[in-house]
């Protein structure tokens, strides 16, 4: 979907991809004929690149990024740029110390309508934020292995679908510091006290921010939800509230609404080709400059707040 829609823009070119499956391969190649084909990261930093797209199994994240960036490439990686905040940091004093643009997917900041709910909240229209309520329920969960591996993943549902929520809601009211994380994580049905040999398929916390608004958050694999996803991000103010809400289960369409009471205003709605906004908007930057932004530097906030939420810290 991420290549697809790079690929449709006349941003960059897909000089080269590479993938240990040859099947993968050959799917990367269909969209983009004209590319390089390539086994591992090695065949592809030999190349005369400009930026790299990582999108591999969790645990390999931060120790290609550190290698692509001191190749003295652009990066943008798949979420989690790391498993912890400690992995974030180092990843992210690279860019900064190579002075490389670094990305990373957190793409529900993309959805139509989702700037326009945040300049409602930062213009203070909506009065004070004090509550939002955050959830990402997965009725299916990953279907690839590494996805339940603590040491490969880092984590389970929090880390796959929770730092979404986290970031939006950070980045919604302009990242105020969090002062208490309480959290609880659940393993088929069960309170998981360690993450030695399995991770959390369901988990809900309460985050408290130095603004005062409170976060309710909630997100699982395999929930029996009744449909396929159950997505939210609901902000309450003193003076009216917004929501980011998926349509009918969908993982794909969402409605973005302001509230004023019981009446409700639409800002946005399907259909809305979101999927590879953020990569597009990072090979813009790259078209014009590969120098580091640090604008990335929330990202550690974000990575804190999930160690807080694993009891890591």
């Amino acid at each position: 979907m991420r290549m697809e829609a790079l690929a449709q823009r006349d941003l960059v070119t897909i000089a080269a991809v590479a993938d240990p499956v040859p099947e993968l391969v050959d799917a990367a190649l269909a969209i983009a004929p004209a590319a390089q084909p390539g086994h591992d990261l090695a065949d592809l930093l030999a190349l005369d690149l400009d930026g790299v797209v990582i999108a591999t199994p969790s645990a390999l994240h931060a120790a290609q990024s550190l290698q692509a960036l001191e190749h003295g490439l652009a990066v943008f990686c798949q979420k989690p740029l790391g498993r912890t905040a400690a992995e974030n940091q180092q990843v992210i004093a690279a860019a900064q110390a190579h002075d490389r643009l670094l990305g990373v997917d957190l793409s529900y900041r993309y959805i139509s309508g989702m700037d326009t709910l945040r300049q409602l909240i930062l213009s203070g229209e909506l009065g004070q934020i004090y509550a939002a309520d955050l959830t990402f329920h997965n009725a299916y969960g990953p279907d690839k292995p590494w996805f339940y591996d603590p040491q490969l993943a880092g984590g389970g549902c929090v880390i796959d679908l929770g730092i979404h929520l986290v970031d939006l809601a950070l980045w919604m009211l302009d990242f105020p510091a969090v002062e208490h994380v309480t959290s609880r994580l659940f393993a088929g049905g069960q309170p998981l006290q360690t993450m030695q040999d399995r991770v959390e398929d369901y988990a809900a916390a309460l985050i408290d921010l130095a603004n005062g608004t409170s976060l309710r958050l909630a997100c699982s694999w395999h929930l029996p939800a009744g449909c396929d996803a159950v997505i939210e991000a609901a902000f309450y103010g003193s003076q009216g509230g917004a929501a980011l809400r998926n349509v009918n289960g969908s993982f794909y369409d969402f409605t973005v609404e302001r509230f004023q009471g019981t009446a409700r205003q639409l800002l946005s709605s399907p259909p809305d080709d979101w999927g590879g906004r953020a990569l597009e908007a990072w090979a813009a930057r790259l078209a014009h400059s590969a120098c580091f932004d640090p604008a990335i530097e929330h990202l550690v906030h974000v990575a804190e707040t999930l160690d807080a939420m694993y009891q890591r810290v």
